[in-house]
Order: C-alpha cells, then structure tokens, then sequence
C-alpha cells in the first residue's frame, strides 16, 4: 500500500468520522409552517441562523411555508411534511393538539402581537376613536374595510371580537373585504383599494404605504398569541436545532425589531 493511498484512506475516515459523530445531515432542510404575519421576521431569523457557524455549524436550512394559520394547520392534519409549525393563534394549536397531528410536549407559547387600524398614507384621515359611536358607514363610503376573513383567519377573528367588545361588529359586519391571510388585507389598503384596514402591528410597521390611526385595546379581543410546536415527536437533530434557536436570545431581537413582543420561555 502506498504512502498516497494511505493518505487518502485516512482522509475519508476522517470524513466518515464526522458524519458519524454529527447529529445532524449537512444542508438538511426544515420545513415550518408559518403564519402570514410571520414571513418578515422569520425569513431575518432564518437568513441569520443560516449565517451563524455557532449556531448553526452543520449548516440547516430553513425553509418556509406562509400562509393563513388555519390552511396550514389543515395541511398538518393532513399529512404535510412540515416539520415546525407556528401558529397566529391559540385555537389553530389547539385543534392540531386535538387531532394528534404535533407533538404537543413541545407547544410553546413564542411572541404577541397587537391589533391596529390602518388607513393610505393618502388618508386625511389621522386619527380614528374607537367607540361604538362611530360611524363606520359614512366613513367606509362606498368601500370596504380589509379583515382577514374572521370565519379562517386569525387576525379576522380578533378583528370581530374586538368590533363585537366595541359594540361596531353589526354595522361592520356587511362592509368587510375578506381577505385570505392578514398580508392579503394589508395589500387591499396599500393599494388604497380600501380606505381601511385592520391588521396586527407588525404589518403595519412594515408597510411603507399605510398608517395607524387606532389601536384596539388589548381588552377588546383575546391576546394575540403566536404558539410554536414541532409536529414530529421524533424530530431530528435539524428540527430541534432550528426549533430552540427561534427561542434564542438572537431570535428574539429579531422578532423585537419586527414589533412583536416576546415571551420567557
């Protein structure tokens, strides 16, 4: 046997050596399911693990799926090959718990948001005081407001209860442009497709093209709560990996910076 051949028999036991002691496949990928209002701070969070050889040392990707917690949850309790799953609410989580679908021991609640009602830049309008004095008909006009579709999405859902709290739901209620997740509604206004919209805080910090004109009171509706699971009790090395850094002090500033407030854990 040669000296060269020897070299490279030890080269590739070295090679196998790390794998071996590796807990986690080189470029694997995790897949998380994720609430609209997420896409912003999670794709930062997701950049910034991918770039970190601490934390992130086998290089995982993440990878991302938005759309309405509702969809997402339905597509878990089908079978989808999600492996983190971050919901908007409480009661999405809750159904997948019921269904068995996630691996409840690792629910945990992750960040809160609040509601906003946003108006165009364009707007007169500055101010709005909600009460159930005001006149949402004259200030609609011939428009509607944007809500995520209280009947599918979270953000819809907040939006009612917090109407019904005020005592607006009933004039609002025929005057609502449904949209599919809470970013379709957010659209609608910068758009300027609707004079109004009602959105969490976070995507109205975002959008360049609208501005808060209230803010509902945390009492008007149920916390706006954003639990996080890992969907397979027997999850990889990967998935829990990626899953404990979104608790991470780096993590959290991230979803800080995006507005959102974050819990201890």
């Amino acid at each position: 046997m040669t000296q060269r051949y020897r070299h490279k028999l030890k080269q590739l036991a070295t090679i196998i050596l790390l794998m071996l002691s590796s807990n986690v496949i080189a470029d694997e990928r995790v897949l998380i399911f994720a609430a609209a209002s997420l896409s912003n701070a999670l794709t930062e969070v997701g950049n910034t693990f991918k770039a970190d050889p601490i934390a992130n040392p086998t290089k995982i990707n993440p990878v991302f799926s938005f759309a309405s917690s509702s969809t997402l949850a339905r597509q878990v309790a089908q079978g989808a090959p999600a492996q983190i799953y971050l919901s908007a609410n409480q009661t999405w989580m809750d159904y997948l718990v019921e269904q068995k679908a996630v691996a409840a021991d690792s629910r945990v609640t992750l960040l809160r948001n609040s509601l906003v009602l946003i108006a165009p830049n364009t707007s007169p309008v500055t101010n709005i005081v909600l009460t159930k004095h005001w006149n949402i008909t004259q200030a609609v006009g011939e428009s509607r407001i944007a809500v995520g579709d209280p009947d599918h999405v979270p953000a819809g859902r907040y939006a009612k209860q917090a109407l019904e709290s005020l005592g607006l739901w009933q004039q609002a209620m025929p005057l609502l442009a449904r949209a599919n997740n809470v970013r379709g509604a957010l659209v609608l206004v910068e758009r300027g497709e609707s004079p109004f919209g009602i959105v969490y805080a976070t995507d109205a910090q975002i959008a360049k093209k609208v501005k808060t004109v209230a803010t509902f009171p945390a009492s008007s509706h149920k916390a706006i709560e954003y639990p996080l699971v890992m969907v397979d009790s027997k999850a990889t090395a990967a998935t829990t990996s990626f899953y404990q850094y979104l608790q991470s002090d780096a993590a959290q500033a991230i979803f800080v910076k995006y507005g959102f407030k974050v819990l201890s854990i």
